[in-house]
């Protein structure tokens, strides 16, 4: 098996990365229909260079797999709904199969009423939200993905994990300018790239974490026991996840808080997390060709404004996103270290040692 080092230096084409983790997942118990659908979003996702929440995840969702937090072979089914609205019930079903299905009911939602809105209960970590907020674009539509999460971020004026890193997400049609797209974590930073950085053994920017006592702290080998996240611009950011709570979980009937289980660990159980949808249907308020000409007229307007002297550019939201998939999907990709690991762990998990290798050139 060639070495860490080595698959640094070489590049994988995303349709091979995409087969190469859908068949290992199969071999972990999924259907070939949720094993694709799982790793469309998590190679896409890599795509955007959003490496912390691509397909390294996929170890320890097999993991959650075998110690019964995930069940693969249950389904998502609608309890309760209205002409623009529904709550599904995710049956710890795979969450990325489920995110995908409740983003396609507030899309028909949005098709009959103008916006549609589909909360999820009992699920787990369904990846980078965005991904979900994309597939609004195929319909011209806008969309809005969030999820709530177990508590490991601390509260304005707190100093313990009280709420998760409830990240939310949108996407917005444009004309002949990239759609605007933006996904976030509430939190300073998603909880995956603290992990990254322990597991690396590598400090974490100041600001990140804070002690037991709520000061300052740059080593994450503390984290989760003695050091906890901290709010995306202090009180706003913890605003904003409250909402994505309210709508997340409060609403959706998932649970909330610290009733919230972590997915990820040995023997873990369902996490019981909540997600939320939303779909608004442009053509339904006004014409399409002219919200997009208005979009593209915000956008040129936002990139001509003067620039500060540090800069060579300035970016809409998502724009470096795009670029990077347009990269990708021409030259393939370099996958980072903290990637590579667990893709060879996965495919030793497995017996896909020389298929993983074999993809890389």
């Amino acid at each position: 098996m060639a070495t860490l080092d080595t698959l640094m230096t070489k590049r994988v084409a995303p349709a091979d990365l995409q087969r190469f983790c859908a068949e290992a997942m199969v071999r972990c118990g999924l259907s070939r229909e949720d094993a694709a659908v799982t790793a469309e979003v998590l190679t896409t996702t890599d795509t955007w260079g959003t490496h912390s929440h691509g397909t390294r995840q996929i170890r320890p969702l097999m993991r959650a797999v075998k110690a019964g937090g995930i069940r693969p072979g249950a389904q998502s089914a609608i309890r309760r709904e209205g002409p623009g609205w529904a709550v599904v019930d995710a049956n710890c079903a795979m969450p990325m199969v489920v995110a995908c299905r409740a983003m396609e009911i507030a899309i028909a939602k949005a098709k009959s009423a103008g916006v549609g809105y589909a909360g999820v209960a009992h699920s787990s970590h369904f990846g980078a939200a965005g991904y979900y907020a994309t597939l609004a674009l195929r319909h011209d539509m806008i969309g809005l993905s969030m999820t709530n999460c177990d508590p490991c971020v601390a509260v304005t004026g707190g100093r313990t994990p009280v709420i998760g890193t409830n990240p939310i997400s949108f996407a917005v049609p444009a004309g002949q300018e990239r759609p605007v797209f933006l996904d976030v974590a509430t939190s300073i930073v998603a909880v995956t790239k603290v992990m990254i950085a322990k597991a690396m053994g590598r400090s974490v920017p100041a600001g990140w974490l804070c002690d037991p006592e709520g000061r300052p702290t740059t080593d994450p080998s503390g984290y989760p026991d003695r050091s906890v996240l901290q709010p995306m611009a202090g009180y706003k950011g913890y605003g904003l996840a409250v909402l994505v709570e309210v709508l997340a979980g409060i609403l959706t009937g998932a649970s909330f808080l610290s009733g919230i289980k972590a997915w990820v660990g040995e023997n873990a159980p369902p996490a019981d997390q909540g997600h939320a949808f939303i779909a608004i249907d442009i053509g339904a308020m006004m014409p399409l060709d002219a919200f997009k000409a208005r979009m593209d007229a915000m956008i040129r307007e936002i990139k001509q404004a003067p620039k500060a002297v540090s800069a060579e550019r300035i970016y809409l939201p998502g724009e470096m996103e795009w670029e990077r998939r347009d990269t990708a999907l021409r030259n393939g990709m370099q996958l980072p270290d903290y990637v590579l690991v667990n893709l060879q762990g996965l495919a030793e998990d497995v017996g896909m040692l020389a298929e993983l290798e074999t993809i890389f050139r």
